[in-house]
């Protein structure tokens, strides 16, 4: 089968199309057909090495997993042994390492039946940024109707999820993102859009029950000027302007936590983990009509993942970035 395989960190130019063994599942593993895949910061991160520190975690001098790629949609070609729950011929889509090919092993609990009314290019767009979206503020908040969320990054792949998952647990959302974006955020509903070119929304007096960071460009004092006093900042993210490439923005979340126990507001951090109830609970939400995914391009082989990631690294790409395979 075909993959986007890269053998060493760097640039988009590290990342090559090659012929690789197809995998075969077992015990409780699926194997997808690719139909679809979208990119993400992770991807690029991963393919940089980047920030240093999670090269313990990646591979300390080349990248642990070859095949790149995490997100994917298409249709069960074959199960495991263990599997009972899906079968050959499902439409599926999930989350698992190694998903810029044409074949994807992945554990049948991060896997779920697509969305309907879903393209396979629509359901590849939802897995990764929408269970962040999700965990962080359902989970890690946690919502309830009537809270004053701010979302900041709210036109990234992430942002334009948590923007209508704020919307559907019934907050009063305010989006930040820049003017070319503000039209694309209002769309997906939110209340209120601030540029952060012209609006520094740490310094104009309102205040916000739930500030989700996906950017990580204002310092923990800043953050805290927009909460209310029993306010939570949820960290996600971020660039390596905050501590760097050796940590990333990992010193920033690092350093919330400690902070939190010093002060009447809550400051915690999110981590994702794959979740098959969550891509259930969002295909809920798709089937209800309360979220839809958001694309800004889409390119027409795995040839050219490559570019899909140069222009997501490069351009800040609105919404998601999508590959049909």
């Amino acid at each position: 089968m075909l993959a986007i395989t890269q053998d060493r960190y760097g640039s988009p130019d590290e990342l090559e199309l090659r012929d690789v063994d197809k995998p075969v599942p077992t015990g409780s593993q699926v194997l997808v057909r690719v139909k679809a895949v979208s990119l993400n910061a992770y991807d690029w991160h991963l393919m940089r090495g980047d920030p240093y520190l999670a090269r313990l975690s990646f591979g300390t001098r080349r990248p642990r997993q070859r095949i790149r790629g995490r997100d994917f949609a298409g249709q069960v070609e074959a199960v495991g042994p263990d599997v009972t729950r899906l079968r050959p011929g499902d439409e599926v889509f999930g989350e698992a390492d190694g998903a810029f090919a044409e074949y994807v092993c992945a554990p049948d609990d991060v896997v779920e039946t697509k969305p309907a009314g879903l393209t396979f290019e629509q359901a590849a767009a939802l897995p990764l940024a929408g269970n962040t979206a999700l965990i962080g503020l359902r989970d890690v908040a946690p919502l309830r109707p009537g809270l004053r969320v701010l979302v900041n990054g709210a036109s990234g792949g992430v942002g334009t999820y948590a923007v209508q998952i704020a919307k559907a647990y019934g907050a009063e959302v305010t989006g930040v993102c820049s003017a070319r974006n503000a039209d694309l955020v209002r769309s997906l509903g939110a209340d209120r859009v601030i540029d952060y070119a012209a609006v520094d929304f740490t310094r104009e007096g309102q205040r916000y029950d739930v500030v989700l960071d996906l950017v990580g460009n204002r310092s923990l004092t800043a953050f805290r000027r927009a909460l209310t006093p029993k306010g939570t900042l949820v960290l996600s993210g971020g660039g390596v302007s905050e501590g760097g490439s050796l940590f990333g923005p990992m010193g920033l979340i690092l350093r919330g936590p400690a902070v939190s126990r010093f002060v009447g507001q809550r400051i915690l951090t999110l981590t994702a983990k794959q979740s098959g109830a969550n891509l259930a609970t969002l295909r809920e939400l798709v089937d209800s009509g309360k979220i839809t995914p958001a694309i800004d391009r889409t390119y027409a082989s795995l040839s050219e993942v490559p570019e899909a990631i140069r222009y997501l690294e490069v351009e800040h790409a609105r919404a998601k970035v999508v590959v049909t395979v």
